[in-house]
């Protein structure tokens, strides 16, 4: 960071009294300063970072937790891979309210309220401020745990262009090209000005496969063995039995092929006793999403007259992404579900039933009617190698259009700005690899036809292109087959935000100690958003994830009021002590009326020492997705099911209430014990539901700092301090119950509610499936809440040092407690210090600059973390037992100015080449492909960057 920019609002006043303002406060005074903890990033700062995205920057301060999005941890996501978004105090996306020239700006995720950061361009940014804590007065809605406040240039002049080649250094991958050109102009008395921004950038893709430590499919040990030593120890390659040539099961067990298109038995562990029957899934996935950038911009100033002035500012941006990963694996129940997966091997013609020609003796010899319906039935698994990868590409587009009026009234003495805005952001993605079930099913049906040829028993499906489909070995299917059984998707979604406001600030009269300010003013606005997948995604025909559309709105109206009271100045004990209040009412069109408020103090004793605290009450009102969302599915990872080693006698917590399950019993009459074969882990699913009925979550904070600023010592003068310390609770706070949760409050009996929740596979399916989890539901409500508590501490120092100039910057985040409460009546589960939201945090920046060269180097520390308690607990281990050990990345960056005018840098990120901790499959916190949490470490390595830049 910059360190005169992290500290400006500390420094005492100079020369000619200047109003300013800063995040946390709209009011405009002499010296303003925001009782609530700031910090700032300096164009500089992001200069000297080589970021292409600002998340990239701001994820390296330790205020800031795991981004719900990002490029290593989207790409199994049916939407929004790729997008950038930020999390202050880990307490969630929707909770960190982000800012553009202190307004909103549209979301980039449909039906939520997070901003895409991929749609501000880096180079056309003068700071960025952090305010951590409660700002719902001042902003509204979202600001539980804090501001993100991106200002952009204003009132430049000249041209500034920037090109950047990079990629890492073993492997040759995420290749990044970046190129940017902001320009500006005014007129020639200056009462005109309009500035512009032209950007491209293009960040490649890194496969799981080159990476020793995703390269083979992995399961954590301790899930076969329940030794805590094993926990980070991979069984591997952990292949899915999900294989291309099929498992193929029958009356007394199952059967592969192997290369030749040979049957081969299957052993009861899953083995084959010839060949392997797995797939490593890991050779298709990617650690980070490829993302291609298009940004422009436009802003303008436009003097009126000498009281008042026009403005506008633009955004365009256009984001390419794509994402890959291995081919479907698709079970029978996914085509025949009411039957549990009983495929017919016959079908009835004129009432007799006639065998399917593709289905081999081999099988047919081997299987009967299990179902009752007189025809002969099997199940199978397979890995639809044949229809490639499932891909998908993804273009969004973002339009931002802010226009309005500002200036002074009255004499001069009050300030006023009017404005409106709208913003929109569409997404049209289209997918590959999935299955029509319809169209399957009438293609696994097939009977002889006429000459010998085989044809599809249904007669409208032929008229319509039926071709028979078999699944029996690898590359079975035809080409024919596979364009009818094929099942493109689509996705198309919009997010719309209307904005209109207007403020007033000045001076109401004057106090021995100065001027009492206030600033008041309104807001309206109204969010819209729509997600409509094609219509087999729909209705979860397509082989994928059932997903409705989703589509809502609504509508807010505010008043807001803010004051500054100057208490005491120059007196014993107080150079300055002022009185920071402000209040915000809402009317919102589903959740009704809301209140927000805060109040704080600044008390500088001596012009070295401030004293801060505030207290804020913030509210959040529920998002279109959380009220709106319809039936989605999903495919939860690292799950427990608590039945797993039940016996017929057994007196465990849960073993009863698992026994009452018809599926569970018939699997323990079969093996002994409850048992889960690999595809039973692998194969669990469920729904993720909004809810109507939500209300407004209330964010109670406190903050208390204290900022050194020894001026008066000459040995100290150039040094910075600050500690503050914070809390902040949230009520009512809006969560989904998390799956295992349910799963342990229904089997232990505490909340059978949530039995409510859970589907079970039925005792037809067969003994080594019988009673394995199908479906586990998580839906949205007012939970019994969440908060954070711990302390910030920055310290800054920058002087001449020998020839050159020294800088230097700490910031250091230490997290007591970090906890969510589930539901009201639900004990709280403590998070802090697990990994993704470590208790301690910290970044030093270390700057040094000599004539033409400038190096600048940033090291970023993540402390020690341990397993998920609730994950530990289930498996009968004790909280914190399991953790990972801390991780340091260094960043550095070298100029060297070629001219007065242009500028060659070169970068290394991550120059030790620290590695990930291998947080593997199985283990809470690891994102899919990556075999880490993608989202905390850095999973892809060492790399570098090569750029020019030229300002004229």
């Amino acid at each position: 960071m910059s360190m005169q920019a992290a500290y400006a609002q500390n420094a005492p006043a100079t020369g000619a009294t200047q109003t300013v303002q800063v995040t946390g406060s709209r009011i405009n005074a002499p010296g303003a300063e925001s009782p609530s903890p700031l910090q700032v990033l300096s164009a500089a700062d992001i200069a000297a970072s080589g970021a292409t995205n600002l998340q990239e920057l701001l994820l390296e301060n330790p205020t800031l937790g795991t981004p719900t999005y990002s490029r290593t941890n989207s790409n199994f996501l049916t939407s929004s891979a790729g997008v950038s978004t930020v999390d202050l105090r880990n307490l969630g996306t929707s909770r960190t309210l982000v800012l553009v020239n202190g307004r909103r700006f549209v979301a980039g995720v449909p039906g939520e309220t997070a901003v895409d950061l991929n749609t501000i361009p880096t180079d056309f940014i003068e700071r960025v401020e952090l305010l951590t804590g409660g700002a719902s007065a001042a902003y509204g809605s979202d600001a539980v745990a804090g501001v993100i406040n991106i200002i952009t240039k204003r009132n430049f002049n000249g041209f500034l262009a920037d090109a950047q080649i990079g990629e890492t250094y073993e492997q040759g991958d995420d290749q990044k090209r970046k190129v940017g050109l902001t320009f500006g102009t005014s007129n020639a008395d200056g009462t005109a000005n309009v500035m512009g921004h032209l950007g491209y950038s293009r960040q490649g893709s890194v496969m799981s496969r080159d990476r020793a430590a995703s390269a083979f499919d992995q399961y954590t040990r301790l899930a076969r063995t329940g030794n805590p030593a094993d926990a980070f120890i991979a069984d591997r390659p952990y292949n899915s039995s999900f294989a291309p040539q099929g498992t193929f099961f029958h009356d007394t067990g199952s059967f592969t092929y192997d290369a030749a298109g040979n049957p081969i038995p299957v052993a009861t562990n899953g083995t084959a006793t010839q060949a392997a029957t797995g797939f490593n899934r890991s050779a298709y996935r990617s650690i980070a999403v490829p993302t291609e950038r298009f940004l422009m911009a436009l802003n303008g100033d436009l003097q009126l007259n000498q009281n008042h002035s026009a403005f506008f500012e633009s955004t365009y941006a256009s984001t390419k992404v794509s994402t890959t990963i291995e081919p479907y694996p698709l079970g029978a129940e996914d085509i025949y579900p009411a039957s549990g997966g009983q495929v017919p091997a016959e079908s009835f013609v004129n009432g007799v039933a006639v065998r399917n020609p593709l289905v081999p003796q081999y099988l047919y010899d081997r299987i009967s009617d299990t179902d009752g319906d007189g025809l002969r039935d099997y199940y199978f698994t397979r890995r639809m190698a044949d229809f490639g990868n499932r891909t998908s590409r993804a273009e969004r587009d973002t339009f931002r259009l802010v226009t309005g009026l500002k200036g002074n009234i009255l004499n001069s003495s009050w300030n006023y700005e009017v404005y409106g805005a709208y913003g929109k952001t569409k997404e049209a993605q289209d997918s590959s690899g999935q299955v029509n079930v319809l169209n399957f099913r009438n293609a696994l049906e097939a009977v002889p036809g006429p000459n010998g040829s085989v044809v599809c028993r249904d007669a409208n499906a032929v008229a319509q292109g039926c071709v028979p489909a078999s699944v029996f070995g690898f590359n079975a299917l035809s080409p024919e087959a596979i364009k009818y059984i094929a099942a493109p998707g689509s996705l198309q979604t919009s997010t719309t935000q209307k904005l209109a406001g207007g403020s007033v600030t000045g001076d109401l009269f004057e106090l021995p100690a100065g001027a009492v300010s206030i600033a008041t003013g309104f807001e309206w606005r109204k969010e819209e958003s729509r997600a409509t997948p094609d219509v087999l995604t729909q209705a979860g025909l397509n082989g994928g994830n059932a997903i409705p559309e989703t589509a809502g709105s609504f509508s807010v109206k505010e008043l807001f009021i803010e004051s500054r009271v100057p208490l005491l100045k120059d007196v014993a004990f107080a150079k300055s002590l002022s009185f920071l209040g402000a209040f915000r009412a809402g009317d919102y069109s589903t959740v009704g009326r809301t209140n927000s408020w805060n109040g704080g103090f600044e008390w500088q004793p001596t012009s070295d020492i401030k004293l801060r605290a505030t207290r804020a009450l913030s509210t959040r009102a529920p998002n279109i997705n959380e009220l709106f969302l319809s039936p989605s599915q999903d495919f939860p990872s690292g799950l427990v099911d608590p039945c797993v080693g039940v016996t017929a006698t057994s007196t465990g917590q849960f073993d009863a209430a698992c026994r009452a399950a018809p599926g569970v019993l018939a699997n323990i009459n079969a093996n002994g014990s409850f048992t889960l074969n690999q595809s039973d882990i692998q194969g669990i699913s469920g729904f993720n539901r909004g809810n109507p009925n939500l209300m407004e979550e209330k964010g109670r904070s406190t903050t208390v700092g204290l900022v050194l600023t020894p001026r008066s010592i000459p040995m100290l003068s150039r040094m910075s301090f600050t500690a503050d310390y914070f809390k902040i609770d949230i009520a009512d706070a809006i969560v989904s119950t998390p799956r295992q949760y349910a799963l342990q409050n229904c089997y232990s009996g505490s909340n059978t509610a949530f039995c409510d929740f859970i589907r079970r596979r039925p005792a037809a399916v067969g003994a080594n499936s019988a009673g394995s989890l199908d479906e586990i539901d998580t839906a949205v409500s007012n939970s019994g809440g969440l908060g954070t508590e711990g302390v910030d501490v920055t310290a800054s120092w920058n002087d001449q040092v020998g020839p050159g100039r020294m800088n230097a910057r700490l910031a250091y985040t230490y997290v007591r407690e970090l906890w969510n409460r589930p539901l009201p009546d639900s004990e709280i589960d403590p998070q802090e210090g697990e990994i993704g939201s470590a208790k301690n945090k910290a970044t030093l920046n270390l700057g040094y600059r000599w004539n033409g060269f400038n190096i600048q180097s940033t090291v970023s520390y993540i402390g020690k973390s341990y397993l998920d308690d609730q994950f530990l607990l289930q498996n009968e281990l004790a909280p914190r037992s399991i953790g990972i050990g801390s991780r340091t990345y260094t960043d550095l960056q070298v100029t060297y100015a070629l001219h007065r005018t242009t500028e060659l840098y070169f970068g290394l990120d991550n120059v030790f080449d620290t590695k990930a901790p291998p947080i593997i499959s199985g283990l809470p916190g690891s994102d899919t492909g990556t075999e880490t949490d993608a989202g905390t470490y850095d999973a892809i390595g060492r790399r570098f960057y090569v750029g020019l830049r030229v300002r004229l």
